[in-house]
C-alpha cells in the first residue's frame, strides 16, 4: 500500500514539473550545441583580431547576404578604399556584411564554406556566451603553446581585470592583418577528435611550423573600430555612428555603444536552427518549414527544375538544323552564362550543403542524359566551382 502511494506521489510530482517547465524550454536545452561542436566552428577564427572576429560573428547570421556580397566583390575587383565605401552606400546588406567587403579573402572563405558559416551564425544566435567562452579557451590553449603572441602585425594582451581574457588587436589600427593557421597544430593536441576543426587558408600567408602566418595587410579605414567583443558580457558591442562612410541604411536612430541585436530582415527568410530561435525572432515554425522547402531541403524545388529542363528539351528538339548549327557556334559564349545560373541554383540550399550538392549531381546526370539523347551538339560547359 505504501509503495503504491509513493508511486502515485511520484507521478503527481512529474506532472507538476511538466506543467511548470514550458515544452520549448526542454526542447531548447536538448538542441544546445556542445562545447566540442562550438570549438569546431570557431577554431579557424578564434585567433583573429577582436573587431574583425566580432564582424564575422554578426555577419555569419546573414548567410545569403554573405554570398551576395562575395559575388558582387568578385565582379568589382577594382573597388578599394573610398571608392568601395561609396559603392557600399548603395547596398542594403547588413553593416557587418558590408564591413567584411574590406577583407575579400575572409568574405570568400565564408561564402565557400557556407555550411560552417551558417552553423556558426546559428550557434552565435542561440548561445552567444558559450561561443565567446569557447573562443577564449582556444586562445588560452594557443598562448600556452607559444603560438599566440605579439608580432609586428598584432598585439596580444591579457585583460588586467580578468587574466582569463585575452585580447587581440592590430599593432597598427589602420592596417589589419588576417592570420592564417592550422587549427590542429596551433592549439596543440586537439582535444575533441570526434569534431576536427575547420581550416581557412589565405593566399600569400606564410606558415612556419606551428606559427601563425600573415599575408598582406588591409588598409581598412572607417570599417574598423565600430564593433568589438564584450568578453565580460558574453556578446558583441557596436557603434553604428562610426559606419556612416559606408553604411546609410536606416538604423532607427541608434547612437553610441550598445549590444548588437540580430536583424531578422537581413536573414532573408533563411530558416533558423531550432524552433526556439525561430520564435525568438518572430519566424513561425510553418514559415521555417516553408523556407527550408524553398531553399532545397526537400525535392519540391528540384521537381520544378526537372519540369523546366524537360520543357527546354522539347523546345530544343523543335529547332531547325540551321538553328542548332547557330547555337553550336555560340555555345562557348553561353558556357559562362550556364555556369553562373547553375551556381546560383546551388546556393538555394543554404544551410544544407549535402542536399544542395545532391541536387546538383542529379541535375548534372539529367543534363548528360539529355545531351546523349540529342546526339552530337556543341557547347554544354560544366558548372564549375566559384
Amino acid at each position: 500500500m505504501k509503495t503504491r502511494k509513493r508511486y502515485v506521489q511520484l507521478l503527481i510530482s512529474i506532472l507538476i514539473v511538466a506543467l511548470i517547465i514550458p515544452p520549448e524550454a526542454m526542447t531548447q536545452s536538448s538542441n544546445k550545441l556542445t562545447k566540442e561542436q562550438i570549438a569546431q566552428l570557431v577554431a579557424p577564427i578564434a585567433l583573429y583580431p577582436d573587431d574583425l572576429l566580432a564582424q564575422i560573428l554578426m555577419a555569419s547570421t546573414y548567410p545569403l547576404e554573405i554570398v551576395e556580397a562575395e559575388r558582387w566583390l568578385k565582379q568589382n575587383p577594382g573597388l578599394k578604399g573610398n571608392s568601395l565605401d561609396q559603392a557600399l552606400l548603395e547596398k542594403n546588406w547588413d553593416v557587418s556584411v558590408k564591413s567584411l567587403c574590406q577583407y575579400p579573402e575572409v568574405l570568400s572563405s565564408m561564402s565557400q564554406n557556407l555550411d560552417s558559416t551558417a552553423q556558426l551564425g546559428d550557434a552565435f544566435l542561440s548561445q552567444q556566451q558559450d561561443v565567446m567562452d569557447t573562443i577564449q579557451e582556444l586562445r588560452a590553449k594557443a598562448q600556452d603553446q607559444g603560438t599566440l603572441k605579439t608580432t609586428e602585425q598584432q598585439t596580444v594582451t591579457v585583460d588586467p581585470a580578468d587574466p582569463q581574457i585575452i585580447v587581440i588587436q592590430p599593432t597598427n589600427p589602420e592596417v589589419v592583418y588576417v592570420p592564417t593557421y592550422n587549427p590542429t597544430v596551433v592549439y596543440g593536441a586537439w582535444p575533441y577528435p570526434a569534431y576536427q576543426p575547420y581550416s581557412w587558408y589565405y593566399p600569400g600567408a606564410v606558415l612556419a611550423g606551428a606559427a601563425i602566418g600573415f599575408g598582406v595587410g588591409y588598409a581598412v579605414g572607417s570599417s574598423w573600430g565600430w564593433s568589438n567583443c564584450n568578453w565580460h558580457g558574453g556578446n558583441v558591442n557596436v557603434n553604428y555612428n562610426r559606419t556612416n562612410n559606408f553604411n546609410n541604411v536606416n538604423i532607427n536612430n541608434r547612437v553610441g555603444n550598445q549590444n548588437w541585436q540580430h536583424n531578422v530582415d537581413h536573414r532573408r527568410g533563411v530558416a533558423y536552427r531550432d524552433n526556439a530561435t525561430s520564435q525568438r525572432y518572430g519566424q513561425s515554425t510553418a514559415r521555417s518549414l516553408e523556407s527550408r522547402q524553398a531553399r532545397g531541403y526537400t525535392g519540391a524545388a528540384n521537381q520544378r527544375n526537372i519540369q523546366q529542363r524537360k520543357s527546354q528539351t522539347v523546345n530544343t528538339g523543335q529547332k531547325s538544323v540551321h538553328q542548332r548549327q547557330s547555337q553550336k557556334a555560340r555555345s562557348s559564349s553561353n558556357t559562362y552564362s550556364g555556369t553562373k545560373s547553375r551556381n546560383q541554383s546551388a546556393f538555394n540550399g543554404v544551410g544544407n550543403g549535402k542536399s544542395t550538392r545532391a541536387a546538383s549531381q542529379r541535375g548534372q546526370a539529367s543534363r548528360n542524359q539529355s545531351t546523349r539523347g540529342r546526339g552530337s551538339r556543341g557547347g554544354g560547359g560544366r558548372g564549375g566551382r566559384r
